[in-house]
Order: structure tokens, then C-alpha cells, then sequence
């Protein structure tokens, strides 16, 4: 069993902003899901990779083997609603290797840059207590050359992008990591990357050592306050991997929070009380959500909610064998090509089949990516804004 420091390096975010909910959620079991069971036989693949070009001589045969017994041995129990049936699933895909393949190249391309052959861990223990009560985490890898470390982190969920800038959990481990190293090298500038190949997102943020432990010995009376239970409860976007979001009370007050209104009531909203509306529908629909998500799990469970009820949805058909069911369609009369039919691939699966680059020399002079469809979020958003064209950009478009 994997142990977890209280205030763990990839729930910083979460624990800064909000420091009583580390030892609030401390005791509720973590959730597993097959996607948490998807990160890990990744990072597990990944750490094979790396460990081969890096540390431990490895023929391709024996690297095959072992990412064959990681195949087999995670998989992922689903049970059924009466808590007795049981499937067991693999968690494994074909394109882990591809994406893993991503992550071991971008680390070579890093390992590279340096004038001599870097130093190299992988999957390395650091310990942060200095600034952070009992804190440690696992760096993906740590690279270490002239005066420069280059910590990078491995995140193989394909939800939400992530940045390396001023990240907690990047800046966490670069001051274990420092702790670890910086008597042994002279260390002066770090490098934190985060590479997220499912999305195709990679960032790499840069700074200076001083910056690294001034921000260190700033977070230091909140990770104090957080380990001990104290400070208040403040709602916001780090709710989203809290173990508490679905029945937090400060959450809950928050959301029945009324938005401003100026002081002369109009007609329509301002442009103010329109950018207070829309954050406060962004935060509302969230919460909604985790509430009910909440209310149905504790229903399930046995557990009483006044009012309400868990009940099946809508039931949709299906076959119980459906090659048995087609043999005796056919039977009763209907030609097969009947019951099938044609479509094409889309492009993400055809380049799947295909392979990247063999798929891009047959195909790249046909594809486009014309610009997505205009989303709303908030100015915060690393996206460039969309921009109305001026009267004379719009008359050269014409042109």
C-alpha cells in the first residue's frame, strides 16, 4: 500500500487555498476509479522506459516482458449495484506505449540540451518536511547538470491541461529535490515540465534557486496551519479533487451567496454584475453536481436523504448475446448486409490504426484544424482571446 503524506505535493493546491481540508478530509477513503488504476500502470510503463535508457541495462525483450506482467496485473474491479457481482477489467491500451513512447522522448530531447550527460532519478523519493510538516512525494524525474535541475512530472489524465507555472506540486518537489542534491551540485536555476501527451500539452516554467526557497519559506505558516487543522474553509476552484466537495458546508454556503447588484437596481445587468454572474454559474453548476453526486451515493448506501430517493433511470434494451441474436434474425429472414452499416473512421482513429507520421505523409495535405467553436471562460484562460477583425481587416478578408 502507497503511503500519503497529510499534506501531499499533488494536493497543494487545494490545501494552500484552503488549509483546514487536508486534515478535514484526512480519514474518508480515497475513491478508486479505473482512471487513477489508467495514471498508475502509465507512470509504471514510463518508469520501465526510463530506467532503461537512463539506469539499468535492458534488452527490448526483457523491457516487453515486464510491461506484459504490468498488462496483467492492473486491472480494475467493477461491481454491481447490489455490491455482489464482480467484472475485472483491464486498465491497459495499446496507446499507453505511444504516449509513454511521447514522454521518454521529450526527456531525451531535455537530457540532451545539457553541455555533458546529466545526472539521472527516476521515480525519486524527496522529502520537503522543511517547509511542509511530514512532506514527501515522488518526482517522475529528476535531471541535473552544470548548474542547472530539471524536475518533470508525468500526467497521463486527458481532462484538464496542466501548467508547470508556479505550479505547488512542481515547486514541492524541486525543494525536495534540492534538498536531496543541492550540497552535491551547484545548483543555481530550476526547470519545472509537466508533460500531459494525451492532450499534447507540455509546459516548462523557469527559476531562479532564491525564487525557489523564498516562495518555500513563504507558504511555510500556511502548510503549519493546514497540518494542524487550523485557518478557514474558503471555497473555489481547487474544490474540484476535494474528497469533502459534495457535502462541504462553506461550499454550500457559498453557492446560496447572492451575486452584487449596483446600488440603483436597472432593467439588465451591468458588465460587472454580468462577469460576477457568469462565475458565480461556473462555480454553482459545479457544486450542483458534486451534491448530487454525493446525495446518490449516500442513498445507495442505505443512508436517508429527507425528500428524495434514488430510482433506476430510463432502461435501455440490449441483446444478452448478440451473435446469437443476429444468427436467428438471419434465420427468420433478413440478409445480414441488412443489419450493418457502413461508415468511415474519423480521423483520430484512422491515425490511430495508421501511426502519426505514416498517417501524416498520406493524408496531412487534406487536413485542417479550422479554429474551434468560440467557448466562454474566464480572462485567467491561457487561450488567446478572439478578437473582432477592424472594418479594414475585414474588407482584406473579402479581397
Amino acid at each position: 500500500m502507497t503511503a500519503h503524506a497529510v499534506l501531499s505535493a499533488s494536493s497543494a493546491a487545494r490545501w494552500l487555498a484552503c488549509p483546514p481540508s487536508a486534515r478535514a478530509a484526512e480519514n474518508i477513503p480515497e475513491k478508486i476509479s479505473p482512471y487513477a488504476m489508467e495514471g498508475s500502470l502509465a507512470h509504471a510503463i514510463a518508469e520501465l522506459k526510463l530506467r532503461k535508457y537512463f539506469i539499468e541495462p535492458m534488452s527490448a525483450r526483457t523491457l516487453t516482458s515486464r510491461i506484459n506482467k504490468l498488462k496483467k496485473e492492473e486491472r480494475f474491479i467493477y461491481r454491481g449495484e447490489n455490491g455482489t457481482s464482480e467484472e475485472s477489467v483491464s486498465v491497459y491500451d495499446e496507446e499507453m506505449l505511444k504516449h509513454t513512447d511521447a514522454y521518454l522522448d521529450f526527456i531525451k530531447e531535455v537530457s540532451l540540451s545539457f553541455s555533458e550527460k546529466p545526472y539521472a532519478a527516476v521515480e525519486k523519493k524527496v522529502d520537503f518536511s522543511h517547509i511542509v510538516p511530514e512532506g514527501f512525494g515522488t518526482c517522475d524525474c529528476i535531471l541535473i547538470g552544470g548548474k542547472t535541475m530539471h524536475v518533470i512530472d508525468f500526467k497521463y489524465g486527458k481532462g484538464v491541461p496542466v501548467s508547470a507555472e508556479h505550479n505547488p506540486q512542481m515547486q514541492l518537489y524541486a525543494l525536495g529535490a534540492l534538498a536531496m542534491y543541492g550540497f552535491l551540485y551547484p545548483i543555481e536555476t530550476i526547470k519545472l515540465s509537466i508533460v500531459q501527451p494525451r492532450i499534447d500539452n507540455t509546459s516548462t516554467w523557469e527559476l531562479k534557486v532564491g525564487e525557489l526557497t523564498a516562495w518555500g519559506e513563504s507558504i511555510k505558516p500556511i502548510a503549519k496551519q493546514a497540518f494542524e487543522g487550523g485557518g478557514e474553509f474558503k471555497p473555489g476552484d481547487h474544490c474540484r479533487f476535494c474528497k469533502l466537495k459534495g457535502n462541504c458546508r462553506a461550499r454550500t454556503e457559498e453557492a446560496f451567496k447572492s451575486v452584487p447588484t449596483a446600488e440603483k437596481p436597472k432593467e439588465t445587468l451591468t458588465d460587472a454584475e454580468i462577469s460576477e454572474a457568469l462565475a458565480k454559474a461556473d462555480f454553482l453548476q459545479a457544486w450542483a453536481k458534486d451534491l448530487q453526486e454525493f446525495s446518490l451515493k449516500k442513498l445507495l448506501d442505505g443512508g436517508e436523504i429527507p425528500g428524495w430517493k434514488a430510482v433506476h433511470g430510463r432502461a435501455v434494451r440490449r441483446f444478452t448475446d448478440a451473435d446469437a441474436a443476429f444468427k436467428a434474425i438471419m434465420a427468420a429472414g433478413v440478409e445480414e448486409a441488412m443489419l450493418y452499416e457502413r461508415k468511415p473512421l474519423t480521423l483520430a482513429a484512422i491515425e490511430k490504426v495508421m501511426g502519426k507520421q505514416p498517417f501524416a505523409e498520406a493524408a496531412g495535405a487534406y487536413i485542417e484544424t479550422p479554429p474551434g467553436k468560440p467557448t466562454l471562460v474566464p480572462e485567467s484562460d491561457k487561450r488567446e482571446a478572439i478578437k473582432k477583425p477592424s472594418a479594414e481587416e475585414a474588407f482584406q478578408n473579402i479581397k
